[in-house]
């Protein structure tokens, strides 16, 4: 099977296509994932990574990563956590209602590039949504890639996102699985503490990986500290920043991060882009 490759975005696509909901799955007490059909048409294809502006008709609009198969067709997938008014409405969103979508947009994770290499996943909180179409890829053609290990951290055991297929990844022989939380109570077997954690027994060779980060930033920053210390080349980690996107095609400047609109210049980058400037609080 090929490897997807992201398509070059349309930057002059202002306007929303209708999408109406033809599925929708409750992952945790506030996170939803919501399968969209374009009204008319196809669905747009996607790479891994980039992210759709979506409108929640007469509320707002907001940027939400892609969390479907890049290999496969069928309906868009978004994984949305109600943080705000925009997202708890799509939360609210019932089967036949409709949305309005513009993209995708951005650089995406460029899994064709980690061909041959190791690939380490780290996800903390939502991060596991952009991650899975990436995971989704390099799964669909496993053989292709070394050791894939994927270290998840979430808040509470209730908070663990796609708690079902983190359990059915992990019986997979092929396949590392390693989820920490938080806080948990007397019925959590698995790992407790932050998810950087989990980088130092991983099973990667840090000479021949990639790591691919998905998170809040400061878990971001962490994780990607912790993996250079492991010995992982900071060309070699790729973090997810979605941060203050607001049109989505690099015209408003909400989303500036020093050189970088994070719209159209990411939302993927490296680590050693964004090293220095994760640093500096006034960005």
């Amino acid at each position: 099977m090929a490897l997807a490759e992201a398509p070059a975005p349309d930057r002059d696509a202002m306007y929303p296509r209708l999408h109406q909901v033809v599925g929708r799955t409750r992952e945790t007490a506030d996170t939803v994932t919501l399968a969209l059909e374009p009204v008319s048409g196809e669905p747009a294809d996607f790479g891994a990574g980039q992210f759709n502006m979506v409108y929640a008709f007469g509320v707002g609009e907001v940027p939400i990563s892609i969390a479907g198969d890049p290999t496969a067709s069928g309906p868009v997938l978004h994984t949305i956590r109600s943080v705000g008014a925009v997202t708890a409405a799509l939360c609210a969103l019932r089967v036949g209602q409709t949305v309005g979508i513009r993209g995708p947009y951005g650089t995406g994770w460029d899994v064709a590039l980690a061909v041959t290499h190791d690939i380490v996943f780290v996800a903390g909180g939502i991060g596991l949504a952009p991650l899975r179409p990436a995971l989704l890829e390099v799964l669909a053609n496993r053989e292709r890639f070394g050791q894939v290990a994927i270290l998840a951290g979430a808040r509470s055991p209730e908070a663990v996102l796609y708690g079902r297929q983190l359990r059915a990844w992990r019986s997979r022989f092929d396949v590392d699985v390693d989820v920490t939380v938080d806080y948990a109570g007397d019925a959590w077997r698995g790992h407790v503490g932050v998810v950087t954690k989990l980088i130092p027994r991983a099973p990667f060779d840090p000479n021949h990986a990639i790591a691919l980060v998905c998170g809040p930033e400061l878990m971001m920053r962490y994780s990607a500290d912790a993996l250079v210390a492991r010995g992982l080349p900071a060309a070699n980690i790729r973090l997810s920043l979605e941060r203050n996107m607001r049109c989505g095609i690099a015209r408003c400047g909400h989303c500036q991060l020093g050189p970088a609109l994070l719209c159209r210049d990411g939302p993927v980058f490296t680590y050693e882009q964004m090293a220095d400037l994760l640093t500096v609080q006034e960005l």
